[in-house]
């Protein structure tokens, strides 16, 4: 299943504590549309049906169908710079 490291609950957990930003929101992650190989990224009010939930300390990123298989073995991790924030993925570590 994907991992989250401290990192990216921090900048997700963040991103979704903004006062516009509704109570059980988080990140989604989906195949971009027309370009199944790349991944997109999107702060979602609540999962689309059939999103995988992954609920971490209270920080909740969706996964689409496809993206579970694909991100099982992956760590999801981040940094902000400049007020933005970077997500990355890295392949866990036994």
């Amino acid at each position: 299943m994907l991992a989250l490291t401290e990192n990216a609950r921090s900048v997700i957990r963040d991103l979704t504590g903004q006062p516009q930003i509704p109570q059980g929101a988080g990140l989604r992650i989906a195949p971009s549309p027309g370009d199944e190989s790349n991944l997109q990224l999107s702060l979602e009010a609540e999962p689309t049906p059939g999103d995988h939930v992954i609920d971490n300390d209270g920080v909740r990123v969706f996964l689409e169908p496809q993206t579970v298989t694909l991100l099982a073995d992956q760590t999801l991790d981040a940094r902000m710079a400049d007020g933005n924030a970077g997500f990355y993925l890295t392949t866990q570590q036994d």
